[in-house]
């Protein structure tokens, strides 16, 4: 039998990827090859835009101090737990919520760092999520004690879970559900690669089975070759290392990576030039010194660009580090929280500008959330947390799921304020894809656990 001549399409992918170990010109390589794997097929179509934006917080953010219990009786539960960490109900006044549907007695404020936020809630621009987390399946307490439920693996571990919210699997996964999500769209949707785009370096969550992230800086596209005019002090050594890296080659493998090598660069030119043709000034709302507000003015700079790149659907990810914070939570997470709602309330308030409010829906993430009973200056790792959904489309106002009750030994503690989660993540990730526009047919390629979760329960109703 003669050897075969061609590869399979998937064989081809994974050739690519690997091959970006021996890639050309030092640290741009990587990412000149890793384009190679984008795919041709797609499921869906869209002839409107929309956009998502994911905001991760790493190392696992306290929920109990982010949204905080108001009511007399949960306060003093929460401050009793807590006495060191509690806000008092005087400092909570100002952003106390105030949402359209009665809590049957339950309460709830922002912290007051994230006071830039209280009027997009009262504006019904954003919504929270009530203890949402890691679940493979729907579990009470009763079965998590008998063990009787398939649980994600490795609870409470930083990067298992941080795997296990983006991409339904642990550490080592090689797709995430937004990168799922590009899959389905990234056949013609304008020019492909900004289908899926990671303004924080890379993450699981834009990772496609077809789609691959498209890395950008604060300040535009990574510079290939370093944008150099010359190579050794040569323009013309400069030129032929293009031509070398882009020219047609008889081996069918030179051949093809001199095609990524090419669209890489034209891709880089293309956005370059885009983003060179939008006003500074349509993005001075933005403050300083803010590493997040940095990444999202980016995301912000592509959505108005969309136009001319000719992309219908976009996914996008952001992220701040540093909630880990077993110690000084109380000096740390105020200063965490200030940087995340300046950023968020600068990017929706930039979207609005921009005429585009509506079409981009903006949302939270993190490992896990945190402990209810301090540990005397922080608390540690959790589970269910609270999260935000942020833009013109969201049916804000609203808290939804289920509020878990404040307390220690609570049907919804497994131990130190713990908390099961009542909406998984699959749950969460369902609504948001949904508006997005992913039937319910390929949700299960997006979300491979959502079978396990009654239908009706797929869209929670806050976008």
């Amino acid at each position: 039998m003669n050897a075969p001549t061609i590869l399979t399409d998937v064989s081809r992918r994974a050739f690519l990827q690997r091959s970006s170990l021996f890639g050309v010109a030092g640290v741009a390589a990587p990412f000149v090859t890793s384009l190679g794997a984008i795919g041709e097929a797609a499921a869906a179509t869209a002839s409107d835009y929309k956009a998502l934006v994911c905001i991760f917080l790493s190392g696992g953010n306290d929920h109990y101090n982010t949204l905080v219990p108001y009511d007399p009786t949960s306060h003093a539960k929460y401050a009793s737990l807590r006495s060191s960490l509690a806000f008092s109900r005087e400092a909570l006044a100002p952003t106390v919520l105030l949402p359209t549907a009665d809590m049957g007695g339950r309460a709830y404020a922002l912290a007051p760092a994230m006071a830039p936020l209280s009027p997009l809630f009262d504006a019904g621009r954003l919504a929270v999520a009530m203890n949402v987390g890691t679940l493979i399946q729907p579990t009470t307490k009763a079965q998590y004690q008998n063990k009787s439920v398939r649980l994600p693996p490795k609870l409470f571990s930083h990067n298992d879970q941080q795997s296990f919210f983006q991409a339904s699997s642990p550490e080592g996964a090689g797709s995430g559900w937004g990168g799922r999500i590009g899959d389905l769209y990234q056949s013609g949707n304008g020019t492909a690669a900004m289908t899926c785009i990671n303004a924080s370096g890379n993450a699981v969550f834009l990772s496609g089975r077809n789609a691959i992230q498209y890395n950008v800086g604060t300040g535009g596209p990574v510079p290939l070759l370093r944008n150099a005019t010359s190579l050794y002090g040569s323009s013309v050594a400069a030129q032929t290392l293009r031509q070398m890296m882009t020219e047609t080659n008889p081996h069918m493998f030179g051949t093809e990576y001199a095609r990524i090598n090419k669209r890489a660069m034209d891709t880089q030119a293309q956005l370059a030039n885009s983003l060179a043709g939008v006003p500074e000034s349509n993005f001075s709302l933005f403050p300083e010194d803010n590493g997040l507000a940095d990444q999202l003015r980016m995301v912000a700079r592509m959505i108005a660009i969309s136009g001319d790149l000719g992309t219908k659907r976009q996914v996008f990810f952001v992220s701040m580090g540093g909630f880990d914070l077993h110690d000084n939570l109380a000096g740390n997470q105020p200063r965490l929280l200030t940087l995340l709602s300046e950023a968020m309330r600068a990017f929706h308030d930039t979207t609005v500008a921009l005429g585009v409010a509506d079409k981009v829906t903006t949302f939270t993430g993190s490992d896990f959330g945190r402990t209810l009973p301090s540990n005397g200056n922080g608390c540690d790792h959790g589970w269910g947390s609270m999260h935000f959904v942020m833009g013109g489309a969201v049916n804000g106002k609203r808290l939804y799921g289920t509020a878990p009750l404040v307390g220690s030994g609570t049907p919804d503690d497994v131990g130190q304020g713990r908390l099961i989660p009542t909406m998984s993540v699959d749950q969460y990730a369902s609504t948001l894809a949904r508006w997005f526009g992913v039937s319910d047919g390929d949700m299960s390629t997006v979300l491979p656990n959502i079978g396990n979760y009654d239908k009706s329960s797929w869209g929670q109703g806050f976008v």
